[in-house]
């Protein structure tokens, strides 16, 4: 990672500290820095300076961090671990962190271990730099996205009258790990009929009936990074209003690829898709942003919505997901994962868009 530009942008940072939590407060920034694809690692930090990166871990994970070739500092308890901070961060003053990855309890262990610091909040910088992918980020993310698309392929054959939707959910699952995913990025949503009008569905019991719509939404994790894709399809013919509505999401969807560059706001790109579905008779049925950040994240910044008032780069990864709801009836998403190149978008999620009938 070029954490160079870090110390460009805050330049009275002498070194930058990443601390990994629990399960419940652990940061990404951590595994961007490291790029370690296994493990846990758990209560450990990287220390970052312009020369040097240091990575402080406990025995649990010595054998993973030492699988990248990075320079390793193991404790065995929690005292040698506090010295071993205090021994990198020796003759240094400020010291960058992620306030956003931090809990408040951890953030005061810290200030308590290194009373001597001042911390500088870093962490609008360190997401800066995490909205351009690098080459290695990029070939794990098209991986994950080559993932999802091989089972969004598959998912008609899958589907079966009276099946639940917890039971495609777990199918779709079973085929990303089969496939090489080393878990789903989120919690599967598969919505048949009146659920699929909810975008974020939960709950799963619905029982598949022909003449029904089946929304899926599902990504897959490889080497920590994240897909993000959705198709619609149908189980039977669909009434002409839902045929209709899937011609209208389709067209803003190719509308918001052709959009997409470098150097265009996120809320034009937004907007041109916006406009296809305002300009029929589902005008005002798209309730959410056209799309987000893909990386380490599943939803990772920049935003592509009315409100996204930023410039897209190249080498940014975002979704395109344009989507038309009505309640008791249904819905239609498709949502693809782009690479912003310098004059256009690669789609890298291959799955047939194309309406489709079971």
């Amino acid at each position: 990672m070029d954490a160079e530009k870090l110390f460009d942008l805050n330049q009275n940072v002498e070194g930058i500290l990443i601390y990994n939590g629990t399960e419940s407060s652990n940061d990404p920034s951590f595994f961007y820095f490291t790029q370690l694809a296994r493990g846990l690692f758990e209560g450990s930090y990287v220390f970052v300076t312009r020369k040097n990166l240091k990575v402080i871990t406990s025995q649990l994970e010595e054998e993973t961090a030492r699988s990248e070739d990075l320079d390793v500092e193991v404790f065995t308890s929690g005292k040698q671990r506090d010295d071993l901070l205090k021994q990198v961060t020796k003759g240094i003053t400020f010291v960058g962190i992620n306030f956003s990855g931090l809990s408040h309890s951890d953030y005061l262990s810290l200030k308590e271990k290194l009373p001597d610091k001042e911390f500088v909040d870093v962490g609008e910088s360190i997401s800066s730099l995490r909205q351009i992918k690098s080459e290695r980020e990029l070939t794990k993310l098209r991986e994950a996205a080559k993932i999802v698309s091989k089972v969004g392929e598959a998912i008609p054959n899958m589907l079966k009258d009276g099946m639940t939707e917890n039971e495609l959910a777990a199918l779709v699952n079973y085929e990303m790990m089969k496939n090489g995913a080393s878990s789903p990025s989120f919690d599967t949503i598969a919505a048949f009929g009146p659920d699929a009008a909810e975008p974020h569905f939960s709950g799963g019991k619905r029982k598949l009936k022909k003449g029904e719509v089946v929304l899926v939404d599902f990504g897959a994790k490889f080497q920590r990074y994240c897909s993000d894709m959705t198709r619609t399809y149908f189980f039977g013919k669909p009434d002409k209003e839902m045929q209709e509505m899937y011609e209208t999401v389709f067209k803003a969807q190719e509308a918001g690829f052709k959009a997409i560059k470098s150097g265009e706001n996120g809320k034009v790109v937004d907007g041109a898709s916006r406009k296809v579905i305002d300009s029929s008779r589902f005008k005002g049925r798209f309730i959410h942003g056209l799309g987000h950040g893909l990386g380490l994240n599943v939803h990772d910044h920049p935003a592509l919505s009315p409100q996204g008032d930023f410039y897209l780069k190249e080498n940014m990864v975002v979704t395109v997901e344009p989507g038309v709801y009505i309640s008791k009836k249904g819905g239609v998403r498709i949502e693809d994962d782009v690479i912003v190149t310098k004059n256009g978008a690669e789609i890298i999620t291959s799955a047939p868009r194309d309406l489709q009938i079971v």
